[in-house]
C-alpha cells in the first residue's frame, strides 16, 4: 500500500478523483434538488437528469474511447476537467438570467467528457503504474467511488440546503478546476511509437471490435459485464418493493438497506486493496459474481429485515470484487494504445444492460412475483459466471493480441 501511494501517478489520480467525485454529487444533487423544488417534483423532469447522465454512454464511449487512443492522457483529462468547469460556469450565468432549464446542460457536458476523460485515466494507469501494483490501485480508486456513494448524497444535499443553487455550482466549478490542477502538475505525457501515425477514424473503431473480438479474455469479460448489468438492472428500481412488500416496512426503511450497502461497498474496497498481491484478479470476479448471485438469492426469499440486511451487507462488500476484477484484467490484457476503445466496448455492455432492464423491471413486476424477479437476477449473476470460470485458465504472462495481429 505504502509503495503504491508513492507512485505520483497513483496520487494524483486518487485526489483528482477525490476533487471530481466532490464536484460531481454537489452538482447532481443540487440539480435534483432544484428541479424536485422548481417543478413540484415533475416525474419527467426527474427522469431527464438520468438521460443527461446516461445517454452519452451509449452515444459517445465508444467514440470517445477511439480518440481516447489517439490523444495523449495527461492532456485530455486537464482539458476535460476544464472544460467541465466551464459549462458549470457557463450555466450559471445563465441561471442567474433565468434560464434554470440550462442546468440539465450542466450534466450532460460534464457526462459527454467523462467518456473521454474515463479512458484517459485507465491509459495513464496502464502506462505508469507498475503491473504488481495495478490491482491495489484499481481497489484505491474503487472504494474513493463507494466512499463517495454513502457520504455524496449528504453532501450535496447539505451544500444546496445551506447555501443554494448557485454556491453548489461555484463549488462544482471549482472542484474542477482543482482536479485539473492536480492532474496539470504531472510531467508532460510522453509520445508513444507510431503515435502520429494515425489511421482513419473508422478504420481504428473497427480494429477497436477486432481487438475485443479476437481476444478471448476481452470477450468473456465483456459477457460477464453484460450479466451483471442485466442482473443490477432488473432489481435496482425495486428495490423499495422489498422493503414495503416483503419485509412489510414503511418505505423510509430503504436508506437501511441502502446504507448497510454502501458501507459494504467501503469495506470491501479497503478489503481487496490490502489483499490485492495475493489474489488474483480472476479470483476476485468468479468470488464477487457467486456471491451477489448469493446475496439476490437471499433478498428475493428472505422476510426478516436482519437477514435481508446480511444479504445486502455481502452483496456490498463483493460488488467491488466485479469492478476492481473486471477493470484490472481489462489493464492487464489490453494494449495501451487500446485502452480507450475496449473500455469504449465493455462500459456500455454494462451500462446498457443495466438500463434496458430498469426500464422493464416494471412491467415484470406487474407479471411476476418480487420473489422471482430477484431469482431470475440472480441466475443471470451465475449465467455470468459460467463464462467467467473459463479465466481461472489464463496465465498472469499471458501475451496481449498485438496490433498487427488483429490487422489494423
Amino acid at each position: 500500500m505504502s509503495n503504491m501511494l508513492k507512485n505520483r501517478y497513483v496520487r494524483a489520480i486518487l485526489l483528482s478523483g477525490l476533487f471530481l467525485q466532490i464536484g460531481i454529487w454537489v452538482r447532481n444533487f443540487a440539480i435534483l434538488l432544484y428541479v424536485m423544488d422548481h417543478t413540484g417534483g415533475d416525474p419527467f423532469a426527474v427522469s431527464m437528469i438520468s438521460v443527461a447522465e446516461y445517454a452519452p454512454i451509449f452515444l459517445f464511449s465508444f467514440l470517445a474511447g477511439t480518440f481516447a487512443d489517439r490523444w495523449r492522457p495527461k492532456r485530455t483529462m486537464v482539458w476535460c476537467d476544464v472544460l467541465s468547469a466551464l459549462s458549470v460556469i457557463a450555466v450559471l450565468v445563465t441561471f442567474v438570467f433565468g434560464t434554470w432549464k440550462a442546468i440539465f446542460f450542466a450534466t450532460l457536458i460534464s457526462a459527454v467528457l467523462s467518456q473521454f476523460s474515463q479512458p484517459s485515466g485507465m491509459k495513464l494507469f496502464k502506462l505508469h503504474v507498475p503491473a504488481e501494483q495495478m490491482q491495489a490501485g484499481m481497489s484505491a480508486y474503487q472504494t474513493l467511488f463507494a466512499i463517495f456513494m454513502v457520504l455524496g448524497p449528504i453532501l450535496g444535499t447539505f451544500v444546496f440546503q445551506q447555501w443554494g443553487m448557485e454556491v453548489s455550482m461555484i463549488i462544482t466549478a471549482v472542484a474542477f478546476l482543482a482536479s485539473a490542477g492536480v492532474l496539470y502538475m504531472l510531467p508532460p505525457d510522453r509520445v508513444e511509437e507510431g503515435e502520429k501515425q494515425e489511421s482513419a477514424l473508422l478504420e481504428e473503431m473497427a480494429s477497436g471490435i477486432r481487438y475485443v473480438l479476437r481476444s478471448r479474455v476481452l470477450s468473456l469479460l465483456g459477457i460477464c459485464f453484460m450479466a451483471a448489468g442485466l442482473g443490477i438492472g432488473m432489481v435496482q428500481p425495486l428495490a423499495i418493493f422489498l422493503v414495503t412488500e416483503q419485509l412489510q416496512l414503511p418505505k423510509e426503511s430503504l436508506q437501511w438497506l441502502l446504507m448497510v450497502q454502501g458501507v459494504g461497498m467501503i469495506v470491501g474496497g479497503a478489503l481487496t486493496m490490502a489483499l490485492a498481491k495475493n489474489v488474483p484478479p480472476q479470483r476476485l470476479l468468479v468470488l464477487g459474481m457467486l456471491g451477489n448471485a448469493v446475496a439476490l438469492g437471499v433478498c428475493g426469499v428472505s422476510t426478516h429485515l436482519w437477514l435481508t440486511l446480511l444479504a445486502q451487507l455481502l452483496a456490498g462488500l463483493l460488488l467491488p470484487c466485479i469492478q476492481i476484477g473486471i477493470n484490472t484484467m481489462l489493464l492487464k490484457y489490453t494494449e495501451s494504445s487500446f485502452i480507450g476503445r475496449v473500455n469504449g466496448i465493455l462500459t456500455p455492455l454494462f451500462t446498457g444492460s443495466m438500463v434496458i432492464m430498469m426500464s422493464v423491471a416494471g412491467v415484470l413486476k406487474l407479471h411476476l412475483s418480487l420473489m422471482l424477479v430477484y431469482e431470475i437476477a440472480a441466475i443471470l449473476f451465475l449465467i455470468g459466471l459460467s463464462f467467467i470460470l473459463p479465466l481461472y485458465r489464463v496465465k498472469e504472462g499471458k501475451p496481449m493480441p498485438s496490433a498487427e495481429q488483429i490487422g489494423s
